[in-house]
């Protein structure tokens, strides 16, 4: 079954709202996609007006910004430490945005949303010394 993005059937109040028209198919949403650890995979998807969104599938690599230096380095991902937005994408080493994920230079919150832009970035965590 597809996932519709459409106007609800009731209002905010739990009224009835009369639909003045039928589904579109342009109101269809995607299935869920996660982007997981491991060798580069980007899906490529045609969006509205002949755009194009990257959908990363995989990714071993990532941007990290460290706030001090303010330096942009590409390093490994060795695996995801926390993630807000469901515990068990720890255990599958799922990446989302606001996940915190452990690098070669240390912990880093992830900035950009992987299934949107096709990259990974993030900013490295203060390191208390």
């Amino acid at each position: 079954m597809a996932i519709w993005q459409g106007r609800p059937k009731r209002k905010p109040s739990g009224g009835r709202m009369r639909l003045a028209r039928k589904k579109r198919k342009f109101e269809i949403g995607r299935e869920k996609q996660f982007t997981h650890l491991g060798e580069r995979k980007i899906k490529m998807y045609r969006t509205k007006g002949a755009n194009n969104k990257a959908r990363l599938l995989l990714a071993d690599a990532i941007n990290v910004v460290d706030p001090k230096t303010k330096e942009v380095k590409r390093v490994k991902i060795l695996t995801v430490k926390s993630n807000p937005s469901n515990p068990n994408f720890v255990q599958r080493n799922i990446i989302t945005k606001g996940a915190t994920v452990m690098t070669e230079l240390g912990e880093a919150v992830i900035t950009s949303r992987c299934g949107q832009d096709g990259v990974v970035n993030a900013r490295l965590l203060q390191q208390e010394q």
